[in-house]
């Protein structure tokens, strides 16, 4: 990559944001999404509220097998402050109920989840061949 298409001819260094980016750059905005959203429990999260206008947080546990009450909450914590996520509390019943939906930015994410639970769907039998035959040499 040259310095016209948006960073430095040295590895590791930006002159300017591109928008390609360069993965290997701590800088780059590929590693901080990944960072963000490359969390088993994120994906299922995004996608899940994709399927649905909004979820409260107990029908969101119900569908994740396995994810921790703690785990859940963090996680959709870190969705709303990075915008992916909004929420609603519903406080005219008792208790209150806590409403979970994508925003804008969110559902723009989820073309690209899709298209990476589409190939782990199509592919992942292949990589569990070639884990399980690499372990028994």
């Amino acid at each position: 990559m040259t310095a016209e298409e948006g960073t430095s001819a040295k590895q590791g260094h930006s002159e300017e944001t591109s928008p390609r980016g360069d993965l290997f750059d701590p800088t780059c905005p590929t590693r901080g999404l990944l960072d963000r959203v490359g969390s088993k429990w994120t994906v299922m999260t995004v996608l899940l509220l994709a399927e649905a206008s909004d979820l409260r947080f107990s029908e969101l546990r119900r569908a994740m097998a396995g994810v921790s009450q703690k785990m859940l909450s963090q996680t959709l914590r870190q969705l709303a402050r990075d915008g992916l996520v909004s929420r609603r509390v519903d406080a005219d019943i008792t208790p209150p109920a806590v409403h979970y939906a994508l925003t804008p930015l969110g559902r723009s994410l989820v073309p690209a989840l899709t298209a990476l639970r589409s190939w782990a769907e199509e592919h992942m039998r292949e990589v569990d061949d070639h884990g399980a035959r690499a372990g028994s040499r």
